[in-house]
């Protein structure tokens, strides 16, 4: 099956995968978060298929509004629900994959961390794989 992703299909799905490293940097800000940053980045990187060909793709666009947690998470939720919906609509395979790599970043960005992710990390989580899961 051959996947057809306008140009805003794919800025959602670049705004959904690097937005949930956002919010998670943003929500523990306090601890770590360049470390976080980059080795969410380096997973997002790593994606394969589809998914990866779209989110090493540069292409300008809106930035998620780093004013508040609450502000992205606005954004950043909605769009991973979006993408998942999109991709389900085309390709199973490749929703798969980019419920995948999203959740394998989100770890990535949380293992920097010495011991347990903080409740409010582990609350972002819950809640991006909740936004993963309602498409």
């Amino acid at each position: 099956m051959s996947i057809t992703l306008s140009e805003q299909d794919k800025l959602t799905l670049r705004t959904a995968a690097h937005g949930a490293i956002a919010l998670l940097v943003a929500a523990g800000a306090t601890t770590k978060p360049h470390k976080m940053a980059t080795a969410g980045s380096i997973a997002l990187s790593s994606a394969t298929g589809l998914v990866g060909h779209v989110l090493a793709e540069e292409a300008e666009g809106p930035k998620p509004d780093s004013s508040s947690v609450a502000t992205i998470a606005d954004r950043v939720l909605p769009a991973l629900t979006a993408a998942m919906s999109l991709l389900k609509q085309q390709d199973q395979a490749e929703a798969d994959n980019f419920r995948s790599t999203v959740l394998v970043a989100v770890a990535s960005a949380t293992r920097v961390l010495k011991g347990e992710p903080s409740p409010v990390l582990t609350d972002i989580t819950r809640k991006i794989t909740a936004a993963l899961d309602a498409a």
